[in-house]
């Protein structure tokens, strides 16, 4: 898999009929490696040794209807309270990103109500804090660390 802008981090790796599965700490499962699960790993870990956010308020791959379709988002990271803190888009590292890429984790947020929006595909990375009373974001630097 291609090196990616992120800090270095051990992966546990399995081979099971010729496809490459990478295991998610969040699941607890080997996953099928594709280029986008590679980023989705890799934030993942970005959350939990850099960040320092607990694993217990993260969670990957779930279900969420918007405008009554199901959708699928990629990592979210919730308050103690129970409140999406932070929404995560990922995309394979092929795949650049833009206004389609920020259109649609802004429709899956005006059901989510994150407060902070990062989207990546591994080599770039963006961060936006909602300002939900002027229904803009601002773009960050980082996402915050995990403070109590």
């Amino acid at each position: 898999m291609q090196q990616l802008n992120f800090p270095s981090y051990t992966f546990r790796f399995k081979n099971s009929e010729n496809k490459v599965s990478i295991f998610d700490e969040i699941r607890k499962k080997f996953i099928i490696l594709t280029p986008e699960e590679w980023v989705r790993q890799h934030v993942v870990h970005y959350l939990i040794d850099e960040k320092k956010y607990p694993k217990s308020l993260i969670n990957v791959e779930k279900v969420l209807t918007v405008n009554g379709l199901r959708k699928r988002y990629d990592v979210v990271v919730f308050n103690t309270d129970g409140s999406i803190h932070i929404l995560v888009e990922c995309k394979a590292p092929s795949v650049k990103i833009s206004q389609a890429t920020f259109d649609q984790i802004a429709r899956y947020n005006m059901t989510m109500q994150a407060r902070f929006l990062n989207v990546t595909n591994g080599l770039n990375h963006f961060y936006c804090q909602m300002d939900f009373e002027n229904e803009k974001y601002l773009f960050l630097r980082n996402l915050p660390d995990y403070n109590e």
